[in-house]
């Protein structure tokens, strides 16, 4: 019995939190006294798994699975993890990693908890925590079936380099796209993806217009950071709608996350609050995200942000 886990890629490339997905797969290894193995779809160098813990990586090379399709990715998890008898299948909270989540749980008779904030509690019996109610608040959960799948919350875990002697091994399991049918796939230009992004710089109504916007871009650009917005400024077209973050929007869970000109609607502050520190810049100080706030500013952002983008500009400079 061993631990299996899902580690996604883009055009060849792993995402963060595939590699946070391995360093809590190993940790979870380690608890259970066995190893880890990675399955991976159309990757390229599979050797940075290795890195966090992986000593086995499957590798599925499939021109049918170039565009994410839940019901063939899922397939392919527990095939991998039938084929490994996998006792525990660790999968990110992504967004895709949360439609196929419940696939693979029904495939393999498993029981599944998401939003899982830490290694498990006790592996006999296995108890894993987790966030509930919009990050609001944490779960205790037992699962007892034979299988466990367990989504592991973005930045809950974090990287922990642990090298191990990795060996790769070809996989072909028999997929079908099933019932649904991808057609047609759109994806933001942005340099740093709200998805990968450790910063992001989300803005609101209080920019005024979508010709205000390049001051959130340049303090983003400084900062390396994604930028993102609230809703009615996507709904307003001043922004894409791929930037907008919230409960009916994007999750975030960046180290940190600058709203700047946004009121806070509960909203939206569910799809942040899992951001590790909050800065809110407002001209209103009875606006609801400063009691959500790690660090708030009273002040017009129009004078504000500029001000910061400088300040940035200069400390990186001085400490290059």
């Amino acid at each position: 019995m061993m631990v299996l886990v899902y580690t996604e890629s883009e055009e060849g490339k792993f995402k963060k939190i595939a590699q946070e997905a391995v360093s809590y797969a190993k940790g979870v290894a380690d608890m259970l006294g066995t190893t880890v193995t990675a399955v991976t779809v159309n990757a390229g160098d599979t050797s940075e798994l290795g890195n966090y813990g992986a000593t086995k990586v499957l590798e599925v090379s499939n021109d049918a699975l170039a565009n994410f399709n839940a019901e063939a990715y899922a397939k392919v998890v527990s095939e991998a993890a039938r084929k490994e008898n996998a006792s525990v299948v660790i999968l990110t909270s992504s967004a895709n990693s949360k439609f196929m989540a419940p696939l693979v749980a029904v495939d393999l008779n498993a029981g599944y908890v998401p939003n899982v904030t830490g290694l498990p509690e006790s592996t006999a019996p296995f108890k894993v925590k987790h966030s509930v109610f919009t990050n609001k608040a944490f779960s205790i959960t037992e699962i007892t079936t034979d299988v466990k799948v367990i989504g592991v919350a973005k930045n809950a875990y974090g990287l922990v380099e642990n090298q191990t002697s990795e060996t790769t091994e070809s996989f072909a399991p028999e997929v079908s796209a099933g019932n649904s049918e991808v057609v047609s796939v759109e994806k933001a230009t942005d340099k740093v993806t709200i998805a990968d992004a450790e910063i992001v710089v989300s803005a609101g109504r209080g920019m005024k217009g979508p010709e205000n916007w390049g001051m959130i871009e340049e303090l983003a650009a400084t900062l390396g950071a994604a930028t993102a917005c609230s809703k009615p400024v996507s709904d307003m077209g001043w922004r894409p709608h791929s930037e907008h973050v919230g409960q009916t929007g994007k999750p975030v869970a960046s180290n940190l996350y600058i709203a700047i000109g946004i009121s806070g609607a509960i909203q939206h502050l569910a799809g942040i609050n899992a951001s590790k520190v909050k800065v809110v810049i407002n001209n209103d100080p009875e606006a609801p995200f400063f009691k959500a706030a790690d660090y708030g500013i009273v002040g017009d952002a129009f004078e504000v942000v500029p001000q910061l983008t400088e300040k940035l500009k200069e400390f990186k400079v001085q400490n290059a």
